[in-house]
């Protein structure tokens, strides 16, 4: 019988819809809640458990108290071995750390964690290579390449690795970003070591790659969007450095690493949360602009979680413009678009092909796939 570790960060992810950029300290939480921001990480750790249900019998989960795994790998159907203890609802990175510790002295044959690039980083720093590691996305910084696509990924994952189907062993990057620079509208990214995943180039992302551009590609950008504004609808500006062209083509203020709403080519509101922009568009035509990130395809799903399934759902499928670079949709492995929103039925819906905008002349179309 396999033995599988399972960790739960309960707040990763949490300052994504509430546009905090981070979900790293006590205070950040706080807001989030006052903000009525729901936990994502549990809901998705069920998520990617239940795909592992077909397995039930074969395998045994070794997980911490409550929110930190118990609760989750009940709601998912399974029966844990439950150890140590924790502080239920004031949980901390010492308890993440004392988790995998403990589980690691269970002789466990997999870890399975949900959280973003400061758990990822959590494990690291116990585990190192010491076993293999499988992230589910719940963060809202997710640069490290230990993470699956989107929960049901992971749960696909595990289950082959599980089963002895999958490839070998890779090493995967661990990379985390500093959040008060990241609030600040700085990305300071750095690598922090390696850990161990299975090779499943299917259903694991990619690191992130910096944007590699060129000048005049996004300044056309900017100048076809601009151009093609449409009077009294509203523009969602998700975050980036491609599009922070559209705002300087406009002559406006910019949020780099946040949602700005602009009306009439004049700037309506800057850096919102999710709460907010549902309110701005309420009764009113409005469309949502994001880019890809390098190296890994996602346009939604992934820093930009203001722009929420509710958001997406009042704007419309058909009001999502994509705009990139084209030396970057030419640099992603497999050559497609990746979405992950948190709800299944809109990751379908948004399925499919979609036109990129790459220039001022240039369009690409390219699949997009949940």
């Amino acid at each position: 019988m396999k033995r599988l570790g399972l960790l739960v960060n309960p707040i990763a992810g949490m300052g994504g819809k509430a546009g905090l950029k981070g979900s790293d300290g006590t205070e950040t939480v706080e807001k989030a809640l006052k903000l009525g921001i729901e936990p994502e990480s549990p809901r998705r750790a069920v998520e990617a458990l239940k795909v592992l249900l077909p397995i039930k019998e074969e395998i045994q989960i070794i997980t911490y108290p409550a929110e930190m795994g118990e609760n989750e790998a009940r709601e998912a159907g399974f029966e844990p071995v439950v150890v140590g203890s924790i502080n239920s609802g004031r949980t901390s990175r010492e308890d993440t750390l004392r988790a995998v510790e403990d589980m690691l002295n269970m002789d466990i044959d997999l870890l399975l964690f949900a959280g973003g690039d400061g758990t990822a980083r959590d494990v690291f720093e116990v585990v190192n290579t010491r076993i293999p590691v499988l992230g589910i996305p719940a963060g809202v910084k997710i640069h490290s390449g230990v993470y699956a696509v989107n929960p049901r990924s992971a749960g696909q994952a595990a289950l082959l690795y599980l089963q002895g189907k999958s490839g070998s062993l890779t090493e995967a990057e661990v990379m985390d970003i500093d959040e008060d620079a990241f609030r600040q509208g700085t990305v300071k990214a750095s690598l922090f070591g390696y850990m161990l995943i299975p090779e499943d180039k299917r259903h694991m992302q990619n690191t992130k790659a910096g944007s590699r551009s060129g000048s005049a590609d996004l300044s056309g950008i900017g100048r076809r969007i601009a151009a093609s504004m449409e009077e009294d609808v509203l523009y969602i500006i998700g975050p980036g450095t491609t599009t922070r062209v559209i705002m300087e083509q406009l002559n406006l203020p910019n949020t780099l690493l946040g949602v700005d709403v602009v009306l009439n080519k004049k700037l309506l509101a800057a850096d919102v949360n999710e709460k907010q922009l549902y309110q701005i568009i309420d009764g009113k035509r409005a469309k949502i602009i994001v880019t890809v990130i390098g190296g890994q395809g996602h346009f939604l799903g992934r820093g930009n979680q203001q722009i929420s399934p509710r958001i997406i759902r009042k704007v419309g499928k058909e009001n999502i413009i994509v705009i990139a670079a084209q030396e970057k949709l030419i640099a992603l492995q497999p050559a497609s678009l990746l979405v992950d929103t948190g709800d299944n039925q809109l990751d379908q819906e948004l399925s499919g092909y979609i036109q990129v905008i790459t220039g001022e002349h240039d369009s690409m179309v390219l699949p997009v796939r949940s």
